[in-house]
C-alpha cells in the first residue's frame, strides 16, 4: 500500500466538518475500489462513504474484503453514525445511504419507481449537504447510477472525479457519465486517489450549488485581481462570441475558482496563464458559466398549476383552438422543455377534444453541446426519481440503460441555439418559461431582459420565473397571477422594441451584443469581424436604417437568411419542425409561393422583381405589402445573395374586402392569370401522380399492418429480453462479489493446508489418516519406516498395503475406533527391533461426526531398552 504525507486537518466541528468523497461502483468495483483505497494514505483527514450494488438479499461482505486492500478503517455504515475522518463507511445490503450534516443515514429504499439508483441518491445528498465541498467519484459498473449524481455535485459546485471507461472491467457507468458532461476529470483507478486528495485540500467557497450562487457576491479574494478577471472574461468573448461581464461578478469568481481548484491553481495569474497555453480551457470554463441546473419537475408545485390553472385559462382564452407558442430560454439539456410538453399533453387529457390545441415550443440555449443532448432527449435512469411511473411509461421509452423521450413528446419541442442577450427574440409567444436564469445575472441585465420578453409575449400571455426570482421594477409590464409560484400574465402595455435595449448585428454565425446609447457598454468598444472598431458615422446609418428604412432580410442563394433588419414579424415565421432559418420556409401564407417564384426569377436574371399589394392575413387583420426582391453581391461573402424588403400599406378589414384600386391592379390580374395556367397544370400532372401513388398506398398499407404487428412482436420481446438483461446484471454483480469472497475463502485454506502440511512434516510423529472406509487419506513422510507407503497409494485400504510391525490387532482397533469412538493406546514393535507406542482415535470431522481413523506412531526404543536393562540389572 502506498503512503504519503499530509498537513493535518482542523479538528471538525459545524464550521469545519469532516471533508467526504462519495465513492460509486457496481459490476467489476470490488477490485476498483481495492486499487482505490490502495493508493489512500492514512492521515489525509477524509471521510469516504462507498455506494456499491449489492445483493439484497445476503449478508453483506464489502466492509472485511476493503478492509484487506487499505489502511483506513473501513465500516458497515448505520444510522446515525457519524462521520469521523480517514474511515471508509460502506452500504449495508438492501439499503440507501445519505449525508445528513455530520452523520449517516441508512434508509429502507423508497417505494419502488424503476430501478434503484442508490449512488445517485448517495451523490444528491452530498450535493445538497456539502455544496461546494461535495465530491464524487464514479468507479467500474454497469448502467447509468451515478450520472445525475454527479450531474447533481457538479451544478453544487462541487468535483466529479471518473474512471476512464477505457480501463474499467465495466464501462456502462463511467462512460455515461462522460457522455452527459458530468465529469470534470477522467483518469485510470490508480491515478484517481492522488488527484482526488489534491482538489479536497483545497480552500473552497462556503455556500452551496445555485443557491450559493444566488446570494450576493463575497467581496473578492486578494488573488482575484479586476484586470485580471476582466482579462479572462474577454478571452471569453473573443473565444465563443459571448460576453459574460454581465454575469454576477460571484458567480464567474467561483466558478472560475472551481477550475482553479481543478488544476490545482492557487492564484488567477496562474489561471489566466493556463487559459491563454490551453485553449480548449476557455470552452470548458464557458460551460461552466452556463449554469445548467435542471431537472425534470423542479419545483412540482409551479407545474401543477401551469397543467390546472395557467393552460385551462389559455385554452378559454382560445375558444376555436389553434397552436400555442412557447419559448423556453436557457433550457439547457432539455429537461424544462419536456417537462412543459408533458404538462400541456396532461392539461389537454383533462378538456374536452374539441376545438383542437397543439403546443409549439421552442427552446433554446446559448450552450450549442447541451442543445445536442437536449434535441437527442436521451435520459439516463436516475429521472425516475423525478419523473412518476406513469410519466415514464407514456413519454418514454426505457432500453437497458437509458430513457428516451417519445416521438410525439419530441415533436412538441423545436431545439436551436440562442443568446437571450444577443440574437432577436420570438415573437407572439403564449408562454415564456424563464427560470433560474435573472438570478445569474447583474441588475443592469435583468432590466434589459424583462422588457424584451414583455415584446415578445402575445396579451395576456404568461410569463414563468424561478422560485428565487420577481420581475422586480417591470411591474408595469408584468402582473402577479400566482405570485408565490412566480408566474405573472402580461400587462397590454405598449412593448418597448428589442433595438431600443439591443443591437443585433449579424457577426458570421453569432449575434454580437452592441450597446446603444443611454446603457452601459459591455466592452469598451464595439467590433466587427474583421476585429476594427465601428465608426461612429456608420452607427448613426445603421440606425437611421432601423428607424426609417422598411423591414428587409439578406439571404444566401439558397434563400438561408444571413440578416435582418427591422420587423419582418408579419411577413416570417419560424415553421414548424426542426428550425429553419430560410426565407423560403418562413413566409408566411400567401407570400410563400409568389416569393419563390420572385426569389428564383431575381437570380436568374440578376434584376429586381417587385410583388405589388401581396395579401396576407395575420391573425385578424388582412395585411397587403409590396415586396421587392433585389439580388446583391456581398463582397465578403462568397456567391449571390438577395435583398427582400417589405414596403406594407395600410391594413384593410377582413369584411370590408380590398380597395378597388387594388382589385383592378393589372399587374395582380396578370399574376392571378399566370398562376391560374400553372395550377392547370399542376393539377393534370398531380391527378396522373395521384393515380399512381393510390396504388402505391394500398400496398404500403398493407405493409404497414404487417410491420405494425412484427413491431409489437418485437416490442413485447425487447421487453422480456430488458427484464432478463435487468435480472442477469443483478446476478453478475451478485456472482461477481461471491466469486471474490470465494476465492479469499480458497486462499485461506490454501494457507491452512500449508500450515498442517508443515506442522506435519515437522514433527517426528508418524501419522496416519484413514477415512471411513479404511482407506488412506494422508500420511507423514515418517510412516514409510513403518509400512511400505507411497503417494499414489492415497485411496488404498490399509489391508493392502505390507507393514514392517508386528501389529496383528491392527484392523480390530481401527474397527473399535470406528465404532466405539474411543482412544485405543498399544506397544507395538517393529521387524528389525524398535518399538513405537501407537494411538487409534476416531478423526472427527467439525460439527462433530467421525469421519475416519488417525493413528500416530511415537519411537519408544530407548525406554524400551532402558526398561529392559532395568529389569535385568544392568541399568545405571
Amino acid at each position: 500500500m502506498s503512503t504519503g504525507t499530509f498537513p493535518q486537518v482542523e479538528a471538525p466541528g459545524p464550521s469545519n466538518p469532516v471533508p467526504v468523497v462519495g465513492v460509486g461502483a457496481s459490476a467489476g468495483g470490488l477490485e476498483a475500489l481495492e486499487r482505490f483505497f490502495n493508493g489512500v494514505p492514512r492521515g489525509s483527514g477524509i471521510a469516504f462513504v462507498v455506494v456499491q450494488h449489492l445483493d439484497p438479499t445476503r449478508k453483506g461482505m464489502l466492509a472485511p474484503l476493503l478492509q484487506r486492500a487499505t489502511a483506513l478503517t473501513v465500516a458497515e455504515a448505520a444510522d446515525s453514525m457519524p462521520i469521523v475522518a480517514d474511515r471508509v463507511y460502506v452500504i449495508p445490503p438492501n439499503r440507501d445511504l445519505e449525508i445528513d450534516g455530520q452523520v449517516l443515514r441508512v434508509r429502507e429504499p423508497t417505494a419502488e419507481r424503476g430501478p434503484r439508483l442508490p449512488v445517485d441518491v448517495l451523490f444528491r445528498s452530498l450535493a445538497q449537504q456539502r455544496g461546494p465541498a461535495s465530491v464524487g467519484v464514479v468507479l467500474s459498473g454497469m448502467g447509468s447510477d451515478g450520472t445525475l449524481g454527479l450531474r447533481a455535485v457538479k451544478d453544487a459546485g462541487g468535483a466529479t472525479f471518473v474512471q476512464d471507461p477505457l480501463t474499467a472491467a465495466f464501462e456502462g457507468m463511467p462512460r455515461s457519465a462522460v457522455e452527459a458532461d458530468a465529469a470534470d476529470v477522467v483518469a485510470t483507478v490508480d491515478e484517481l486517489p492522488a488527484l482526488v486528495l489534491a482538489h479536497v485540500r483545497r480552500p473552497i467557497q462556503p455556500g452551496s450549488g445555485e443557491q450559493y450562487d444566488a446570494q450576493p457576491a463575497p467581496p473578492p479574494t486578494a488573488e482575484v485581481e479586476s484586470s485580471e478577471l476582466a482579462q479572462i472574461v474577454e478571452l471569453l468573448r473573443v473565444a465563443t462570441g459571448h460576453d459574460v461581464s454581465l454575469y454576477k461578478r460571484g458567480t464567474i469568481i467561483r466558478r472560475i475558482e472551481r477550475r482553479m481548484g481543478l488544476h490545482q491553481l492557487a492564484k488567477l495569474a496562474d489561471y489566466l496563464r493556463y487559459l491563454r497555453e490551453h485553449p480548449a480551457e476557455l470552452g470548458r470554463l464557458h460551460r461552466e458559466l452556463m449554469i445548467g441546473v435542471t431537472s425534470f419537475f423542479r419545483d412540482a408545485e409551479v407545474w401543477t398549476t401551469l397543467r390546472d390553472e395557467v393552460l385551462p385559462a389559455l385554452f378559454a382564452a382560445h375558444p376555436d383552438g389553434g397552436t400555442l407558442r412557447a419559448w423556453v430560454p436557457a433550457c439547457s439539456t432539455g429537461e424544462e422543455a419536456y417537462t412543459l410538453a408533458m404538462v400541456f399533453a396532461e392539461a389537454l387529457d383533462r378538456r374536452p377534444t374539441t376545438p383542437r390545441f397543439s403546443l409549439r415550443i421552442f427552446a433554446t440555449d446559448i450552450d450549442e453541446s447541451a442543445i445536442e443532448r437536449a434535441r437527442a432527449g436521451i435520459f439516463p435512469l436516475g429521472i425516475a426519481a423525478d419523473v412518476s411511473p406513469e410519466r415514464l411509461d407514456r413519454f418514454f421509452v426505457r432500453t437497458e440503460t437509458r430513457f428516451e423521450v417519445s416521438k410525439h413528446l419530441r415533436q412538441m419541442v423545436v431545439f436551436a441555439p440562442h443568446d437571450i442577450v444577443g440574437d432577436p427574440p420570438f415573437t407572439r409567444l403564449d408562454i415564456v418559461t424563464c427560470r433560474n436564469l435573472l438570478i445569474y445575472l447583474e441588475p443592469e441585465l435583468q432590466q434589459r431582459i424583462l422588457p424584451l420578453l414583455h415584446y415578445a409575449l402575445q396579451p395576456s400571455g404568461v410569463l414563468v420565473l424561478g422560485i428565487a426570482e420577481t420581475v422586480g421594477d417591470a411591474t408595469e409590464q408584468f402582473v402577479p397571477a400566482f405570485e408565490r409560484l412566480r408566474i405573472y400574465r402580461r400587462r397590454d402595455t405598449a412593448s418597448v422594441q428589442p433595438t431600443r435595449l439591443f443591437n443585433y448585428a449579424h457577426a458570421g454565425s453569432r449575434a454580437t451584443l452592441v450597446p446603444l446609447a443611454g446603457h452601459t457598454p459591455v466592452a469598451s468598444a464595439v467590433a466587427t469581424r474583421e476585429g476594427h472598431t465601428v465608426h461612429l458615422q456608420h452607427a448613426v446609418e445603421r440606425l437611421l436604417v432601423q428607424s426609417y428604412g422598411p423591414p428587409a432580410v439578406l439571404a444566401d442563394h439558397l434563400g438561408n437568411i444571413v440578416y435582418v433588419s427591422g420587423r419582418t414579424g408579419n411577413y416570417l415565421e419560424p415553421p414548424t419542425g426542426r428550425a429553419n432559418w430560410n426565407v423560403l420556409a418562413m413566409a408566411r401564407d400567401g407570400l410563400r409561393l409568389v416569393l419563390g417564384r420572385a426569389f428564383r426569377s431575381a437570380l436568374a436574371s440578376q434584376h429586381e422583381e417587385h410583388l405589388d399589394a401581396v395579401r396576407i392575413e395575420v391573425n385578424d387583420s388582412v395585411h397587403l405589402v409590396d415586396v421587392t426582391v433585389r439580388p446583391v453581391h456581398v463582397d465578403d461573402a462568397p456567391g449571390d445573395h438577395v435583398l427582400v424588403t417589405f414596403d406594407e400599406r395600410e391594413p384593410i378589414d377582413v369584411d370590408a374586402g380590398e380597395p378597388s384600386s387594388v382589385a383592378a391592379s393589372s399587374a395582380g390580374a396578370d399574376l392571378v392569370s399566370e398562376l391560374n395556367a400553372e395550377l392547370e397544370t399542376a393539377y393534370t400532372e398531380l391527378r396522373a401522380a395521384y393515380d399512381d401513388a393510390q396504388s402505391t398506398r394500398e400496398e404500403l398499407a398493407s405493409l404497414n399492418e404487417e410491420l405494425q404487428s412484427t413491431n409489437e412482436e418485437l416490442q413485447s420481446i425487447n421487453e422480456e429480453l430488458t427484464i432478463s438483461m435487468e435480472e442477469m446484471q443483478s446476478m453478475n454483480e451478485e456472482l461477481q462479489t461471491l466469486n471474490r469472497e470465494l476465492q479469499d475463502r480458497v486462499d485461506e485454506l490454501t494457507l491452512a493446508s500449508d500450515d498442517m502440511a508443515n506442522l506435519l512434516d515437522s514433527t517426528q510423529i508418524a501419522t496416519l489418516f484413514l477415512d471411513a472406509e479404511v482407506k488412506v487419506r494422508r500420511f507423514t513422510p515418517r510412516m514409510s519406516a513403518l509400512m511400505n507407503v507411497l503417494a499414489s497409494d492415497i485411496g488404498r485400504p490399509i489391508t493392502d498395503l505390507a507393514w514392517r510391525v508386528r501389529y496383528p490387532e491392527l484392523a480390530d482397533d481401527v474397527a473399535a475406533a470406528l465404532a466405539a469412538e474411543a482412544t485405543i493406546s498399544r506397544d507395538i514393535e517393529t521387524d528389525d527391533g524398535r518399538w513405537f507406542a501407537s494411538r487409534v482415535m476416531p478423526y472427527r470431522t467439525h460439527d462433530g461426526r467421525i469421519d475416519g481413523v488417525v493413528l500416530t506412531f511415537t519411537e519408544v526404543t530407548e525406554a524400551k531398552q532402558l526398561e529392559a536393562r532395568l529389569r535385568t540389572g544392568t541399568g545405571t
